[in-house]
């Protein structure tokens, strides 16, 4: 076994991590507004001078996994007017597509277990251009791109500082860090280097057992002092300036009032921007302090910093056998990768997959809400607005999260989201399936799931429904794990189960409004793909009867279901329970079929595809005829089940023969179950094999869903001409809008109405690869339709993984579709080998748009480059 490998089976070697946040400020935990507007109540501005209830953030941070300690890097160029010490970005009021950061910087390596990371983090040698950027992008229409920090000219004539930042563990609590910084201008260049450490505080919300300390060591370096961490010692390679203040909030300067201590969380900013000689503690302690590293640095040159964070607080020498130490963790970091990337040949493939799974492994942070404190009040302060109790997530009393928890993006989804955990741990399966298995755990918690079996969404409002993958996830990732271990964690599979039985039940409980096994899940995740906003009630009055909520839905039976005949293998009462799950997955089938009549039915024969229909209080009802991916999930209702495996489980099998004796109606239409195909296969989906077809027609057809990147979201057959409903003398419009929103919809800040999403084109893919696995290649459709190239479901599998691809790639020219038209990125030296991952991409040019570090589901692109492995089989 690996020496990464070994680490990973050792939870200590976790204790300490990339758990800091890239953002704390504009975050729900920190809103104690009157009425919930949380981009106003902490600022970036505020930011510098707020001591925070419920998190920390910085450049690079790290901590221990209960943030009682925490390290990041600071800087200053001498010419802005703050020091950098956390990354800058836009409210969502303020951009012009919702919230953005603006900073400039990249995950490029880190094995699971931290023992190696590194990061690069370019900063400007002119003054950042906050205002600019701040009043541009608020200048700026839906219609107009963003505004980002390179758009400003601000890195031309490379006049930039390159920041790399790397941490290697010599032991469990023993942290090497390194911190080089290039000069990449044409002239000599000055620079604050401020390696930062403090305490979470927790002394000012509750009693704890003495405030903790840092303190000067008799050599110079930073000794700290801890309740609950004990005693660690920051160790500085040169000794130089060490600054002190407290992690307190400067009351003085955000509310007027008097400071409740001396020498407040900006006191180090202060001191160097402001020469406020008085802003830091003289007396050499405090609970944050810096070590003040002011260099010049020659043009084309570079500077090295060496620091020691370590238990060990006795230590001589603490740098003999820095180097050496470095050297190996590399050296482990290359052979552990190497391993996982035997099947790549491409330089620029395994490049882009290992920093996915960087930016996966960065991504982690330490989340931290307790719901019963944040509405009532700590007692050590005043009670928050009476309205709180009233507000956002009042139901969710029981959450108490205080974890490290994989995140979507640290600076634009700094909080969990249900459904994006869950295809963040198909690539975390590939490095390190134990962190996978306990993320899919974790949300079942009693103190995350609700009594009801309801999963938390996310921070904003953790009642909202997204679409219910997790049991998806859950078996995907047991049997990744099988495949690496060799043995199957029955269980894991088994724990999670059990808790899915409750969401299950609440789905249907709560989401089957007439009983009828017709769905609705409100936005799902989708955010604008509808003509209406489906989160909210309906300007028509009635409700939506929807096509993906009812879809997700069956795949969910159908999930749980293969499940259940796993866990039958080792214990036969689990055949039940798989035949309850058929039962609901024909139901569901069923319904979709026909509601009464054709015209109800969510399937459009003529047009060839699944719809949402429109239920009004008049009982009156309407198809809302638009093609999105709304209408494509009913294809991720597929299962592939071995002959074998059915003749092993004959009360199940019993079971499925009564059904089809007695209810043939519920038989024919679940396409082929009965009917063995390819290598004795049975396939359960809600798709005939003409239904099938239909869909695949448009998905494959360029002038509608295919794309060079991908599958669109939205149909472009809606590009020249919108789509448009009358209902009550008011006309409602949808159109297909390839790139960033242009529509305020949750904030405008995502968009469902025509870019490529990763996470379904990966379930898509996924399904093509089930479907296959029962057909074989001789079943073969156009694609793309009407280029009269017949290929197999696996072909174009393989087609789409490669368009996907392609989107972060090398082209022929050297140029990634994902950077667009900025030659900054698509040809500089310092730029182009440096990856980002966008939240999704223009349905035309593939264009990287929206949060720009969502290595969490766009990092699924690591999977897809593992070609080499065939999901349906694992």
């Amino acid at each position: 076994m690996h020496t990464e490998q070994t680490r990973l089976l050792d939870e200590a070697w976790r204790k300490w991590g990339p758990y800091v946040s890239d953002r704390q400020w504009g975050t729900v935990r920190e809103d104690y507004s009157e009425h919930g507007n949380a981009w106003n109540y902490t600022t970036h501005d505020m930011a510098r001078s707020l001591a925070y209830r419920w998190g920390e953030e910085g450049i690079a941070g790290i901590s221990d996994d209960k943030q009682f300690i925490c390290f990041a890097l600071a800087l200053w160029n001498k010419k802005d007017p703050i020091i950098k010490e956390r990354y800058f970005g836009l409210s969502n009021g303020e951009g012009n597509h919702g919230e953005d950061v603006k900073d400039q910087y990249y995950y490029l390596d880190a094995t699971p277990s931290h023992s190696y990371m590194k990061m690069l983090y370019k900063y400007p040698q002119q003054a950042f251009p906050y205002n600019t950027l701040v009043h541009e992008n608020r200048n700026r229409s839906r219609k107009e791109p963003e505004f980002e920090l390179i758009d400003t000219g601000i890195f031309d004539d490379n006049k930039y500082f390159d920041v790399f930042v790397e941490y290697a563990k010599a032991s469990t609590t023993d942290i090497l860090i390194k911190i080089t910084v290039f000069n990449r201008g044409e002239e000599d260049a000055s620079l604050h280097i401020l390696p930062t450490i403090w305490f979470r505080n927790r002394w000012v919300w509750s009693s704890v057992n003495g405030i903790p300390a840092i303190t000067v060591s008799g050599n110079g370096n930073l000794a700290l002092n801890h309740e609950k961490m004990g005693s660690y010692t920051l160790y500085t390679d040169t000794k130089t300036e060490l600054l002190f203040c407290d992690n307190e909030t400067n009351h003085a300067k955000i509310y007027g009032k008097p400071n409740n201590a001396a020498f407040c969380k900006d006191g180090i900013n202060n001191y160097l921007v402001n020469a406020d000689v008085t802003a830091v503690n003289r007396a050499n302690t405090g609970t944050k302090a810096a070590v003040n590293y002011d260099v010049t640095i020659a043009a084309g040159g570079s500077h090295v910093i060496k620091l020691r964070l370590s238990s060990n607080t006795a230590s001589s020498s603490p740098f003999h056998d820095f180097d050496s130490l470095f050297a190996a963790r590399q050296k482990e970091a290359d052979k552990f990768y190497a391993d996982i990337q035997k099947g790549i040949t491409s330089d620029d493939e395994r490049n882009v997959q290992r920093q996915a799974f960087a930016g996966m492994v960065w991504s982690k942070q330490f989340y931290y809400y307790d719901l019963s404190k944040w509405l009532n009040g700590d007692a050590a302060l005043n009670a928050p607005p009476e309205q709180r109790k009233h507000g956002r997530n009042k139901d969710w009393k029981h959450l108490n999260n205080a974890d490290i928890i994989s995140m979507p993006d640290k600076w634009e989804y700094p909080w969990y989201a249900s459904w994006d955990l869950a295809f963040h741990c198909i690539p975390f399966a590939m490095i390190d399936p134990i962190f996978a298995k306990q993320q899919l755990k974790l949300l079942t918690k009693e103190w995350y799931m609700q009594p009801n079996g309801q999963l938390p969404a996310y921070e904003w409002n953790f009642s909202d429904v997204n679409p219910p993958v997790h049991a998806w996830a859950t078996f995907r990732v047991f049997k990744i794990d099988e495949h690496r271990s060799g043995k199957p964690d029955v269980a894991f599979l088994e724990s999670v189960f059990h808790k899915l039985l409750l969401n299950f039940t609440w789905w249907v409980n709560r989401k089957d409004r007439e009983g009828n096994n017709i769905f609705e899940g409100g936005f799902l995740g989708l955010d604008n793909i509808g003509v209406f906003d489906r989160s909210a009630q309906l300007p028509t009055g009635g409700h939506l009867e929807q096509a993906d909520a009812t879809s997700w839905m069956a795949m969910y039976s159908l999930n749980m279901l293969r499940i259940s005949l796993e866990l039958a293998r080792y214990n036969p009462v689990y055949q039940d329970m798989a035949t309850k799950f058929f039962e609901h997955f024909l139901y569901i089938a069923e319904a979709m079929d026909n509601m009464g009549d054709s015209v109800t039915g969510l399937w459009d024969e003529e047009d060839g595809f699944f719809y949402d229909v429109l239920r009004m209080p008049n009982h009156q009802h309407t198809r809302l005829k638009v093609r999105s991916m709304v209408g494509l999930i009913p294809f991720f209702a597929v299962e592939v089940l071995d002959h074998e495996l059915l003749m092993s489980m004959p009360k199940f099998t019993k079971r499925l023969q009564w059904l089809y004796d007695n209810k043939p109606h519920l038989a024919k239409l679940v396409a082929r179950w009965d009917i063995t195909g390819s290598n004795e296969k049975h396939l359960l989906s809600l798709l005939k094999g003409h239904r099938m077809k239909k869909l695949l027609a448009r998905m494959l057809d360029e002038a509608e869903f295919l794309s060079e990147h991908g599958i669109r979201s939205f149909s472009k057959f809606y590009h020249g001409e919108p789509y448009r409903v009358s209902l009550y003398d008011e006309t409602f419009e949808v159109k297909y809008t390839p790139g960033e929103s242009d529509s305020d919809i949750f904030g405008g800040n995502s968009n469902w109405r025509g870019p490529v999403w990763m996470p379904m084109n990966f379930l898509i893919i996924e399904s093509l690869q089930r479907f296959h696995y029962y057909y074989g290649d001789d079943f073969k459709v156009e694609c793309p339709k009407g280029s009269g190239c017949m290929l197999s479901l696996n072909e174009i599998a393989d087609m789409l993984s490669r368009r996907l691809s392609k989107l972060l790639l090398h082209d022929e020219n050297g140029n990634r579709p994902a950077y667009a038209d900025c030659l900054k990125q698509q040809q500089d030296p310092f730029f182009k080998n440096y990856i980002l991952f966008h939240e999704y991409f223009d349905g035309d040019t593939g264009k990287g748009l929206g949060a720009s570090h969502q290595t969490g589901w766009t990092g699924l692109i690591a999977r897809l480059l593992h070609r080499r492995e065939n999901p349906v089989k694992k």
